[in-house]
């Protein structure tokens, strides 16, 4: 099911399907700036990982001795939603735990999406809250790509990303599975990334070391722009599809990421895991702002 807010300068559009924002369009103009989750592509929008960012190593995890399964970015992005609320300036989803859920994930817990729009902000706050009795672990991220190619004039590499700041950052190398190896190499340094498609022929870029807390996606051929602003998130990732011509780029804040090769431990000690104790509640927020 589909729902719609907006305002005097901008018209939004989400789906129960993952409880995602599947429309970012400037009224003056129709600009679009949110891929529209064509399947030949990705059938996604802009999703929410959990319980998991990236994978598990070998599609599985332990958690007080007992083995689980979990496929590429948990289960969210793949749920049917409910909405709970709407006002006229925003919108919220929930997805509460099930026998489903709880055969891969033994947590019982509610997550909750609330999206707000103020002008040209769109801010999606997070909520994890533990209705189980004992302490739940998790790992949570962010995924929206960002439409490139916005009209047939445009290329992939007429676009790059903005920093603000001069970064020096290295990215983690992956491997064929998708998992991190213990190993980065050299790729941002300066104020800005230029996209191109053979850049991501290695896979999805990891940062842990980035100094500024906003990305903005640009192009050379017009003003146009849209900003993530994603403070306190512990890594960020940029991705597109490896084979190249996909007229997006995501830009994904992660609380964790996938496991290391060699990780052999418990779900609570990967690297990045959150949790919520219990009765308690995990919050945190990023914003898309339009240029």
């Amino acid at each position: 099911m589909f729902y719609e807010l907006e305002n005097e300068v901008l018209s939004l559009k989400f789906r129960t399907f993952g409880g995602e924002m599947c429309s970012i369009k400037e009224k003056s103009d129709g600009t679009e700036y949110i891929w529209n989750g064509d399947e030949s592509w990705w059938k996604f929008c802009s999703p929410i990982l959990f319980p998991i960012v990236g994978n598990v190593r070998d599609g599985k995890y332990r958690h007080e001795g007992k083995t689980y399964e979990l496929s590429t970015h948990g289960f969210s992005r793949t749920s049917e939603f409910a909405m709970i609320g709407q006002t006229s300036d925003s919108i919220e989803f929930e997805l509460r735990y099930s026998d489903a859920t709880l055969k891969g994930y033994p947590f019982k817990f509610a997550l909750r999406i609330k999206y707000v729009l103020k002008g040209k902000t769109i801010t999606v706050q997070w909520t994890v809250e533990n209705l189980d009795t004992k302490e739940i672990y998790f790992c949570i991220g962010a995924h929206p790509a960002l439409r490139t190619q916005r009209n047939d004039s445009e290329k992939f590499e007429d676009y790059y990303l903005d920093f603000g700041t001069e970064q020096h950052s290295d990215t983690y190398v992956v491997d064929p599975k998708v998992l991190v190896l213990h190993e980065k190499r050299p790729d941002i340094n300066g104020k800005t990334l230029a996209l191109a498609y053979e850049n991501f022929k290695g896979g999805v870029h990891i940062y842990d070391d980035l100094t500024t807390d906003t990305i903005t996606l640009r192009n050379h051929k017009n003003s146009k722009s849209i900003s993530i602003k994603f403070p306190n998130f512990q890594s960020v990732g940029i991705w597109t599809p490896e084979r190249g011509g996909a007229p997006f780029v995501c830009v994904e804040p992660w609380y964790g990421h996938a496991d290391y090769a060699d990780y052999d431990g418990e779900f609570k000690d990967r690297e990045g895991t959150q949790s919520a104790p219990v009765g308690g509640k995990f919050t945190t927020s990023y914003c898309f702002v339009i240029g």
